[in-house]
C-alpha cells in the first residue's frame, strides 16, 4: 500500500503541473516533485487508472481494522477524483451533478425557488421598510461593516476566542501555529495554505467590505477548529505516527475536500452553539469594530435567515456551469435568491469559473457532517461528545460516501 501511496503522491504533484489550483498543499519528500518537462494528460491519465488498478489487488480482508479500510477507500476515491480532473483538463466536460459525483464522491440535492422564497418571506418580516428587500438588506450590511483600520484586531480577536475553544476540547500538537496575510485580487474571501510542520498561512481577501458576522466564520473555518486544525490533525495522526504519505498532499479538487469544507463549516458550530456565538461577538467583537452590541441578536437573526439560502448559490452554479444561464442572468439570480450584493454576486461568478462544483462542499458538506455527528451521539445537547467525535473525523480518512 506504501508504493500506491507514493505513485498517487507523485501523480499529484505532476498533474499540478497542468492545472495550478490542483496541490492546495504538499509537505512531503521534496525530492518526489516533478522536475523537467511535465508529462501529457493522456500518459497522466493511464497512470492513474493503472494505479488504482493495481491498489484493487491489495484490498483488505473482512477482518481488517477500520482505518486500514478506510485508507483502501480514500486512495481509491481520490485516485478516481485524479482521473476525472485529468479528463476535465484534457477537455472533457460533466454536468454540474456528474462532475460533483467525480470528484467529490457526492451529489448536492436541488433546491427550488419556492423553497428560498419561504426564508425570503421571513426575512422581509425581519427588515420591515420601504424598498426591495435586497437593498433593505445592503443597508444593514453596510451598518455592519468593520472599518478597515480595525479588521486586523477583529479578526485576531475571534480566532483568539476560536483557539480558545477548541483546545479546550482538542489535544493538538506543540508548535502549531499560523500567520495572516491580507490580499486582494482573489475570487475567494479568505485561504488557509497548510505548509507542513503544524503551520498554516491564512489569507483573508480584503478586496470587499468585511461585515462583523464573517470574523468568527473566517477565524473558526480556516483556522480553529478548521482547515488549520483539520490539516494538523491529519499531519500528526497520519503522517507522522502512521507514515501515510498519501496525507502529505491534498488535491483540492478531491473528496477531501468536501471533509475540509464540511468539517470546517460545521466547525464554527462546534465552537459557538446556539447563543454563545452571538454572545461572543456582542461582547469582544463589536466594541473593537466600534459597532453597537445592543444591535448583534438582531443583526444575528438576519444573517441565520440569510445563511439557509447558501443551497440558491448552488443552484446558480448548476444552472451555470451547465449552460443555462450566462453570467449576468447568474449574478441576477444570486441576488435575487441569495441575498448577495450585487459586487459579490458578481465576484462569485468568477469563484464559479475557476472552482466549479466545488461549491457544494460548503454547504453540503457542512450538513453531510453534522448528520453524521449527530448520529454518533454528537448532539447540540452533549457538547463533549460531539467535539470527541469530530475530532475523530478530523483525523480519520472517511469519505463522503461514508457519511450518509
Amino acid at each position: 500500500m506504501d508504493e500506491i501511496a507514493e505513485r498517487y503522491v507523485k501523480l499529484v504533484l505532476e498533474v499540478g503541473q497542468h492545472d495550478p489550483d490542483f496541490v492546495d498543499a504538499y509537505y512531503g519528500d521534496p525530492a518526489w516533485k516533478p522536475t523537467g518537462a511535465k508529462r501529457a494528460l493522456a500518459e497522466l491519465l493511464s497512470a492513474a487508472r493503472s494505479t488504482r488498478v493495481d491498489l484493487h489487488t491489495l484490498a483488505p480482508p473482512a477482518d481488517a481494522d477500520e482505518l486500514s479500510k478506510l485508507r483502501f477507500a480514500y486512495l481509491d476515491r481520490q485516485l478516481a477524483a485524479v482521473e476525472a480532473r485529468l479528463e476535465m483538463l484534457s477537455g472533457t466536460r460533466f454536468l454540474f451533478d456528474e462532475e460533483s459525483q467525480r470528484l467529490y464522491d457526492a451529489e448536492a440535492p436541488r433546491k427550488s425557488p419556492g423553497e428560498f422564497r419561504e426564508i425570503l418571506d421571513r426575512l422581509d418580516r425581519l427588515l420591515p421598510g420601504p424598498g426591495e428587500l435586497i437593498a433593505r438588506y445592503a443597508k444593514l450590511r453596510n451598518d455592519y461593516v468593520i472599518p478597515r483600520d480595525k479588521v486586523d484586531a477583529v479578526f485576531r480577536a475571534a480566532i483568539d476566542g476560536c483557539r480558545r475553544r477548541t483546545l479546550d476540547h482538542l489535544a493538538l500538537p506543540d508548535g502549531e501555529r499560523f500567520t495572516v496575510e491580507y490580499v486582494t485580487g482573489k475570487s475567494w474571501s479568505a485561504y488557509n495554505w497548510y505548509q507542513g510542520n503544524f503551520t498554516s498561512v491564512i489569507q483573508v481577501n480584503t478586496d470587499l467590505p468585511i461585515t462583523i458576522d464573517r470574523a468568527v466564520d473566517l477565524a473558526c473555518h480556516e483556522g480553529y477548529p478548521g482547515h488549520h486544525v483539520y490539516n494538523v490533525l491529519l499531519e500528526q495522526h497520519l503522517v507522522r505516527d502512521r507514515g501515510w504519505k498519501e496525507f502529505s498532499i491534498y488535491p483540492l479538487f478531491s473528496p477531501q475536500s468536501l471533509i475540509a469544507e464540511g468539517t470546517a463549516n460545521f466547525g464554527v458550530e462546534v465552537a459557538f452553539p446556539g447563543a454563545t456565538r452571538t454572545a461572543f461577538e456582542r461582547d469582544t467583537l463589536y466594541p473593537l469594530a466600534g459597532l453597537k452590541p445592543a444591535s448583534a441578536a438582531a443583526y444575528a437573526a438576519v444573517m441565520h435567515e440569510v445563511d439557509r439560502l447558501s443551497y440558491a448559490g448552488n443552484e446558480a452554479a448548476r444552472r451555470y456551469l451547465n449552460g443555462q444561464a450566462d453570467r449576468d442572468a447568474t449574478a441576477n439570480w444570486l441576488v435575487q435568491w441569495a441575498m448577495l450584493p450585487a459586487d459579490r454576486a458578481r465576484q462569485r461568478t468568477k469563484f464559479f469559473d475557476q472552482y466549479r462544483s466545488y461549491v457544494i462542499n460548503y454547504n453540503y458538506g457542512k450538513d453531510l457532517v453534522r448528520a453524521y455527528i449527530e448520529r454518533q451521539g454528537g448532539t447540540v445537547e452533549r457538547p463533549d461528545v460531539r467535539w470527541a467525535e469530530f475530532g475523530k473525523l478530523l483525523a480519520s480518512p472517511r469519505l463522503p460516501s461514508s457519511l450518509r
